[in-house]
C-alpha cells in the first residue's frame, strides 16, 4: 500500500538533517543491493551523493538497511518530487551493476510503489536486466528526455530548418556554421569566445559543418565551459550529471542514465547521435565524488532557476556576456574543493582534453593555416 503524499503545507521542504540523511542512505542501500551486498562503487556513490546533497558524512557499512515499506514511511512528509529523486538515486546506484540482476530492479520497483511514484527508467532497467539492450535503447528514446523534443525547439538551436528528432545531424547548414564561427569574434572573456576556444583547441567542427555533433548535443558544449568541465569521458559524466540534476522534469534523468550506460557498463552501444560506449570510467578513483558534486551544483542551479533545461537554453543570447556574469545569472556555483582534489578539471587544465582531441586540434589548425593554441589544455598523458 503506497504511503500517501502530504497535503499542502504538511510537506517537508527543508534540507534533510543527519537523521534523515542516514535513512536515505539506508533506504537506497537496501534497494540497490544485490543479494544483500553492495559493490564498492555503489557504496562510495551512496556515501558521496548523500554527503553532497545533505552535507552529512554517512558511512553506509554502519547503517541498517531499510525495506520498502519502512523507507516509504520514513519519507511520509516528503512530496512527490523528493520521492522521485529517491527512486532516481536508487536507479543510478543500480545501473552501475553489470550484469544488472532482475532482483535489484524488482526491489526498486517495490520501493517506488510504496513511495507512490513512477519512473519510466524502471522499464529501461528491466530491459537491461533481461539483456534486451536494443529494446532498452528504444525505451530511452520513447520515454526519456527525447520524449520532450518538439521540432519547434530548433529555433533555439539556430538551425535553418526544423529538426524532426532530438539528435538529428545537421552538417549542410552554412548559416548555422557561420553563426558558430562568429563566436571567434567575441571579446575575450565572453562565453561565446570561450566556447569558440573550446572548439578550436579540440579540432571540433562547428554545428552545420561536416563532422559536427548534432545541434542539440552541441548545446552541452556551452555547459562544459560555463560549469568548468574538461572534455574527457570522465568530464562528460560530470557535465551530464549537472545537466540532468538541474532539470526538475523527471525525464531528464534519462540523460544521466544513458551516459552511465555508455561510459560505465557499456549497456548502451551508442547514444545522442555521436557518443560510442567506453566502459569503466565511473569506476575510476574519485569519480563518485566528482559525480556527486556535479549533481549538487546542478541541484543548486535548479533551485536558483526553478528548474532549468540547459539543453534548451538559447546560448547565443548569452554569448556576449562574460562567463562569470552568465554563471551568476544561471546559478552556477563553484566546484567543491574535494571534487577538484579528485581530479575534476576545467577545459583549460592538464587533463582537460584527451590525447585524440589534442591531436585533432593540431591537425585542424594546420589545415586552416593558423597557429595551434590549446589555451592551456594538455592531456593527462602526453599525446
Amino acid at each position: 500500500m503506497p504511503v500517501p503524499l502530504p497535503t499542502g503545507s504538511d510537506a517537508k521542504l527543508e534540507r534533510p538533517d543527519v537523521a534523515e540523511a542516514r535513512l536515505i542512505a539506508g533506504g537506497v542501500a537496501g534497494a540497490a543491493a544485490s543479494g544483500g551486498q553492495l559493490t564498492s562503487l555503489q557504496r562510495v556513490m551512496i556515501e558521496a551523493l548523500t554527503e553532497s546533497m545533505t552535507g552529512f558524512v554517512v558511512p553506509v557499512a554502519a547503517l541498517p538497511r531499510l525495506g520498502a515499506d519502512e523507507f516509504a514511511r520514513a519519507m511520509s512528509a516528503r512530496n512527490a518530487e523528493f520521492r522521485s529523486r529517491m527512486v532516481q538515486f536508487m536507479l543510478l546506484c543500480a545501473l552501475v551493476l553489470n550484469p544488472l540482476p532482475e532482483e535489484v530492479v524488482e526491489h526498486i520497483d517495490t520501493y517506488a510503489a510504496e513511495l507512490g511514484v513512477a519512473n519510466d527508467m524502471l522499464r529501461v532497467a528491466r530491459r537491461l536486466a533481461r539483456g534486451s539492450f536494443g529494446l532498452a535503447l528504444v525505451d530511452f528514446q520513447r520515454s526519456g528526455y527525447m520524449e520532450t523534443w518538439d521540432p519547434a525547439r530548433s529555433q533555439v538551436l539556430h538551425t535553418s530548418g526544423e529538426l524532426s528528432s532530438a539528435w538529428d545531424q545537421c552538417v549542410h547548414d552554412d548559416a548555422l556554421a557561420q553563426h558558430w564561427r562568429s563566436l571567434r569574434d567575441m571579446p575575450e572573456g565572453t562565453l561565446g569566445r570561450e566556447v569558440a576556444k573550446f572548439y578550436d583547441a579540440r579540432g571540433f567542427a562547428f554545428p552545420g559543418q561536416m563532422g559536427s555533433a548534432p545541434p542539440l548535443l552541441a548545446q552541452h558544449d556551452w555547459v562544459h565551459v560555463l560549469a568548468g568541465y574538461g572534455s574527457t569521458v570522465e568530464s562528460e559524466i560530470e557535465v551530464f550529471a549537472f545537466i540532468a540534476r538541474a532539470n526538475d522534469d523527471p525525464r531528464a534523468f534519462s540523460l544521466l542514465a544513458q551516459i552511465v550506460g555508455l561510459f560505465e557498463t557499456g549497456y548502451v552501444a551508442a547514444g545522442m547521435g555521436l557518443f560510442e560506449y567506453d566502459r569503466g570510467h565511473l569506476s575510476h578513483e574519485g569519480m563518485a565524488v566528482r559525480l556527486a558534486d556535479a549533481m549538487r551544483r546542478g541541484a543548486l542551479s535548479a533551485a536558483a532557476n526553478h528548474s532549468i533545461d540547459f539543453l534548451a537554453v538559447d546560448w547565443f543570447e548569452h554569448a556576449g556576456r562574460s562567463v562569470d556574469d552568465v554563471r551568476a545569472l544561471l546559478g552556477v556555483v563553484p566546484k567543491d574543493p574535494r571534487a577538484i582534489d579528485m581530479g575534476s578539471v576545467t577545459p583549460w587544465d592538464r587533463g582537460g582534453i584527451s590525447p585524440f582531441q589534442y591531436r585533432s586540434g593540431q591537425r585542424a589548425a594546420e589545415e586552416a593555416g593558423r597557429p595551434f593554441d590549446s589555451y592551456g589544455a594538455t592531456p593527462a598523458v602526453t599525446p
